[in-house]
């Protein structure tokens, strides 16, 4: 009961100050509508969409929205809220001192790095809805198990906070790292995972490098799911990959945070 009451005492901090900045919340709504618009109405626009997706008989912009929607959210929604938002968080409590305000708290390292976790999973379970209700009104449908579907957004979060734990506790010092990280990291592993370009244009050697890629295997089982309601066994190579490549992140990104706190202690 105690970890439970002090991880979502900081969960509830954190998501009350993203809600005083109004203006990191209305960016992280608009940036996946955006996105989500741009890949529908681009992928809406190929020529022979229905025949590329294999539904002939189907309205292309429902198509296009029901392909973009889960590339969109754990391509590149998650990855800045969630990764992104992590490494924004731990350096801005280090710059904050509040690190050190928390050794001299009752609230335990265990339930402050368990709070961070769950407040972006609240953000990536919002940003979800968002983007599957904008898609909704072009008729866009979820086809799959929705707890297939939740089960491969969650991994994805885990993922995502734990390389974010990762990143801002070794190599992120002061707030102008951030975008330097993201950016270098990011950029061209949400490119190879089919977040903007879909991966069934890459070339077979793109395509053989991707697979070491866990934003691919994000997007491909959420896509199997989503979009062509695919079962586990169908997208069992990418959902046993995330498991795997989730474990280790969080894994990792909690030796960091520990390593991040023994360096604190001393200064």
């Amino acid at each position: 009961m105690k970890y439970g009451r002090e991880t979502l005492a900081v969960a509830q901090r954190i998501l009350i100050e993203l809600f005083r900045r109004r203006r990191s919340l209305i960016f992280w709504s608009v940036f996946p509508i955006a996105l989500l618009l741009l890949n529908g109405f681009i992928f809406a626009e190929r020529a022979q969409q229905s025949m590329v997706f294999g539904l002939e008989n189907a309205k292309p912009t429902t198509l296009a929205f029901e392909n973009a929607a889960p590339t969109t959210l754990v391509g590149a929604a998650l990855f800045f809220s969630c990764l992104g938002g992590t490494v924004t968080t731990v350096v801005a409590e280090r710059e904050q001192q509040t690190l050190k305000r928390l050794f001299i708290s009752p609230l335990s390292g265990t339930a402050y790095f368990l709070g961070i976790f769950v407040a972006h999973c609240c953000i990536g379970v919002g940003q979800s809805l968002l983007v599957y209700a904008i898609a909704s009104f072009w008729e866009a449908k979820f086809h799959g198990s929705l707890l297939l579907g939740a089960m491969i957004i969650l991994l994805s979060i885990i993922s995502y906070v734990g390389v974010g734990f990762i990143l801002g506790t070794q190599l992120a010092r002061r707030a102008d790292d951030i975008n330097a990280l993201v950016a270098t990291f990011g950029v061209p592993l949400l490119i190879l995972g089919g977040a903007f370009i879909p991966s069934f244009v890459f070339p077979k050697f793109l395509l053989d490098l991707a697979k070491f890629n866990p934003i691919y295997h994000m997007t491909e089982a959420l896509l199997g799911v989503s979009a062509n309601g695919n079962g586990l066994t169908e997208i069992a190579s990418h959902f046993w990959f995330l498991l795997a490549f989730a474990i280790l992140m969080i894994g990792a990104g909690w030796l960091s945070y520990g390593r991040m706190l023994r360096v604190e202690r001393r200064l």
